[in-house]
């Protein structure tokens, strides 16, 4: 969506090319249900282009999306690493997102030099992976932040789940799938275009909220909120409040920041976990 917005044509390609499998998704969501909606972006979908046809063309944009599969079968894939350094040493944008930055752990360039050694960059974090990547993290060949630093790159996150994007010249990168409409526009405005308007959808805001909060404009951030909840994603922002309780230990500071979150969502969101969660965390707050 923010691609097309902004006058950019795209292609969609995979390893192997022809359909692929979706994980499961929300099609309720705008921008899914948009996709979704769109014959053109569904066709492209279900007959993806193979990385090993794509070689001789010339993209001015490579934009890596994230999933689980992402850290198996795009570190390995040739194909996509030659064409990725060639766009990039081209004058082109490398944008990756979420677990999609796997693929630069070992880009050459001609030079000899790594694409990302020294270069700033995030992806989706070891705190992250550790909250919600337990069915699968056991299985990746490497924890996707430990491999980028082992890699020589500068990592840098926010807390978990909260929108970060990092600019490095050409090269963009976002944490999480959060990150995933802004590190796009990133990579559009790295390609030296200016950025069509766009309204932030629903769970976008709620990012922001949460940022906003924890950054201690928080009576703002409540007055927004309050103003209209329906503007927001209120399961979202209590979840969050949940995982981040679940991570917080000893941090006072985060277990707090939890706690406002789900009661701040809690009027309009009724779940027994949340509620539980709140009361676990404030009895944990009055002994610390």
């Amino acid at each position: 969506a923010v691609f097309t917005d902004n006058g950019l044509e795209v292609d969609i390609a995979s390893p192997a090319g022809g359909a692929v499998v979706a994980d499961r998704h929300n099609s309720k969501k705008p921008y899914n249900s948009r996709f979704l909606g769109d014959s053109v972006a569904t066709a492209k979908l279900t007959n993806t282009r193979s990385l090993a046809t794509v070689g001789n063309e010339k993209y001015a944009a490579i934009f890596i999306i994230g999933g689980k599969g992402s850290m198996f079968d795009l570190p390995i894939n040739t194909n996509l690493k030659t064409l990725l350094a060639t766009t990039y040493e081209a004058g082109g944008v490398i944008g990756a997102v979420c677990h999609g930055p796997a693929v630069l752990m070992n880009v050459p360039l001609k030079n000899g030099a790594s694409l990302i050694e020294g270069r700033s960059l995030t992806g989706f974090s070891n705190e992250e992976e550790a909250l919600f990547g337990k069915g699968w993290a056991p299985a990746f060949p490497v924890l996707l932040e430990s491999g980028l630093r082992g890699s020589g790159a500068n990592f840098s996150e926010a807390p978990m789940m909260l929108s970060h994007v990092v600019t490095d010249g050409r090269l963009v990168t976002g944490q999480n799938p959060a990150s995933t409409a802004a590190a796009a526009e990133a990579v559009v405005k790295a390609m030296g275009r200016t950025l069509a308007p766009r309204q932030p959808w629903a769970d976008e805001r709620s990012m922001t909220l949460i940022s906003e909060m924890l950054q201690g404009d928080k009576e703002k951030a409540r007055a927004s909120f309050n103003a209209d909840p329906k503007r927001y994603d209120v399961p979202l922002i209590a979840m969050w409040g949940y995982f981040r309780a679940q991570s917080a230990g000893s941090d006072r500071a985060a277990l707090a920041h939890a706690v406002e979150m789900m009661e701040l969502a809690a009027p309009h969101f009724t779940r027994p976990e949340v509620t539980s969660a709140i009361a676990e965390a404030r009895n944990k707050l009055s002994k610390m």
